[in-house]
């Protein structure tokens, strides 16, 4: 019995231990595919029919922690647009265990009509599932009238603008309904300069039975080369609410072609300036109540052109005479913008000293321009009148008719050239001696020409003197020969070197590739104020110390109208005293890659600007 029992237990207890094995391994069969399963990512729509023009919405669920940078959207962009992206997560916890989960919202637009399959989306390692959109056309939009909820037109205030002549570009959006993010372009082209006018301006206007709210956006634009200057079509993109949801709505105007013409051939100067009216004002005031010679005097001009840029106007130009000096201070450019577009001025300063007794007479200032109004050639006079200069005594010295008419006229003559070069910098004053005051005066019965009666020994004297000055100026001579003759006896191996631009500037880069770097990281700061020194050293890199001596060079060498117009809309706003714009280097450091590589750059969308701010 006891053997039996044994025996039994001994069986018992094998068949429990199989049976817990058995369980075992039934539980570790069960778990393995759940614990598999957990570690994936769902992808699902709110909707598998959609209509034109109109989102929906792509949910992404992670059933793991380790996510990473979360999902990877790229494979989504090439058949819809991604309009926004939202994140939530989820942690619960069930007897020790832990589960995390992990939500992408994502809104979607599809691009054009058909059936489209969503991509497996990774995340991680893992990857969702595949699935499938079909997208209808979608009805169009009208209200009761048969009108659509948003419109956008486009013109211009001159459809046959000449070259650099402003040109007002108007760009009118209606909206009958409320916009969310809305965005509208704005008039670009490599051909135009333009900038924003005025503030938007709103009204409200009464089309076809629909009343709309009008915003207006006025551009100024300069064209800068002659023949057709296309303005691409505006567009406007916005969401709006309709009884079937949310839609979006993506209109534009009909581009325009302005015919721009050339500079006319009967303009017969060689500055080319363009305007509805050119008006100069002028003074010149006094330091005293009665100029003398010797004595400051200051000549404000002030010159204004209605339809043009103030870097357009020309820079006068007056050199001294014999009669007076001239002081010239730097010029100072202004605008003015108006309704009507802008207003460029110049405002110059000079500082006049007579330096000789008589009817002091300045040059007329003359401004030729072409008036886009009349369609003719014209300028703009301003004369100032004469002054009385009197002598440092307070006298005044006559002169012959004749010779005052000379000088006159010589001085007519210089001063109505308007393309002399301005002087660089201001000569010092003359020094003006005192007259002597044993001078005899000239009374009215006097001749017009000083009688000098000397005597024996004033002539002795005199005499002295100038045998003084013989001796001293042959013996310098006679040094100066002397000095020559042994500088070039002595023997000697050097060859005078002429100077070179390097020796003056020399390269702070050694390699061209060195160089290009820095300027391309220069046009992407906009760092303005080293543009030209990192372009010069490209340059200089590229072609030799030779071939650049500036920046026109580099227009020169390149060859690339691209270039240039951005490097003259560099120099633009480099050389104005206050900038019209803000300038930006992306596009110039585009350029420059695209001439050094021979590969041109896809272009990048425009960033619009948002029509409602407050949504």
């Amino acid at each position: 019995m006891v053997v039996f029992a044994h025996n039994v237990m001994t069986a018992m207890t094998k068949h429990l231990q199989q049976t817990v094995a058995f369980i075992l391994f039934i539980a570790f069969l069960l778990l393995t595919p759940i614990t598999a399963l957990a570690d994936s990512v769902v992808a699902s729509v709110d909707r598998n029919i959609v209509t034109e023009n109109q989102p929906f919405k792509l949910t992404l669920r992670a059933d793991f922690a380790q996510t990473g940078q979360g999902p990877d959207l790229s494979a989504l962009k090439r058949d819809f647009k991604i309009l926004g992206k939202s994140q939530n997560s989820q942690f619960s916890f069930n007897l020790g265990t832990s589960r995390a989960l992990s939500y992408w919202v994502v809104n979607l637009m599809p691009k054009s009509v058909g059936t489209f399959e969503i991509p497996p989306v990774s995340i991680g390692d893992h990857k969702s599932n595949r699935l499938m959109v079909e997208v209808k056309p979608s009805p169009q939009l009208l209200d009761q009238h048969g009108n659509p909820p948003v419109m956008i037109s486009m013109d211009v205030s001159d459809i046959s603008p000449y070259v650099q002549e402003q040109t007002l570009i108007n760009v009118k959006i209606y909206t009958s309904v409320q916009l969310e993010n809305a965005d509208v372009s704005v008039p670009a082209s490599p051909d135009l300069t333009v900038e924003r006018l005025l503030d938007d301006q709103r009204k409200y206007e009464n089309v076809n039975g629909s009343s709309y709210e009008v915003l207006t956006r006025t551009y100024l634009a300069f064209p800068q080369r002659s023949g057709i200057v296309r303005i691409p079509a505006q567009s406007i993109h916005a969401m709006v609410a309709t009884n079937s949801g949310r839609r979006m709505v993506s209109v534009q105007s009909t581009p325009i072609d302005l015919k721009v013409q050339s500079i006319p051939a009967s303009y017969p100067v060689d500055n080319w300036l363009v305007a509805k009216s050119v008006a100069i004002e002028s003074s010149l005031t006094p330091s005293q109540e009665t100029t003398a010679i010797g004595d400051t005097l200051v000549w404000d001009i002030e010159i204004r052109a209605k339809g043009a840029l103030p870097e357009q106007l020309p820079q006068l130009a007056y050199p001294s005479t014999a009669r007076y000096k001239l002081y010239p201070s730097p010029s100072k450019l202004d605008s003015r913008k108006t309704s009507e577009g802008l207003e460029g001025s110049e405002t110059i300063r000079i500082e006049v000293v007579p330096t000789q007794a008589g009817n002091l007479t300045l040059p007329e200032i003359q401004i030729p321009y072409w008036n886009s109004l009349t369609n003719s050639y014209e300028i703009a006079r301003k004369t100032l009148p004469s002054i009385d200069v009197a002598d440092i005594d307070g006298s005044v010295i006559e002169q012959s008719k004749t010779s005052q008419e000379q000088t006159e006229n010589s001085s007519n003559n210089q001063n109505n050239a308007n393309n002399i070069a301005p002087q660089s910098q201001s000569v010092a004053p003359i020094s003006l001696a005192k007259r002597k005051k044993n001078t005899p005066e000239p009374t009215s019965d006097a001749p017009l020409v000083d009688l000098v009666i000397q005597d024996s020994k004033d002539d002795k004297s005199s005499w002295a003197i100038w045998t003084a000055i013989g001796f001293i100026s042959l013996s310098s001579i006679l040094l100066f020969i002397w000095y020559r003759r042994a500088k070039h006896s002595q023997p000697s191996d050097k060859v005078d070197e002429v100077p070179t631009l390097q020796s003056f500037a020399p390269l702070s880069t050694n390699t061209e590739d060195d160089a290009y770097h820095s300027l391309i990281k220069c046009c992407k700061q906009d760092d303005l104020a080293n543009l030209r020194n990192n372009l010069l050293e490209w340059a200089r890199h590229r072609w030799g110390d030779a071939e650049v001596k500036g920046i026109e060079d580099i227009k020169r060498l390149t060859g690339s109208p691209k270039i240039t117009q951005l490097l003259m809309e560099a120099e633009l706003v480099m050389y104005s005293n206050q900038p019209i714009t803000q300038w930006s280097g992306h596009s110039l450091a585009d350029a420059i890659e695209e001439y050094r590589t021979g590969v041109t750059k896809p272009s990048q969308a425009s960033q619009l600007k948002t029509l409602y701010p407050n949504f």
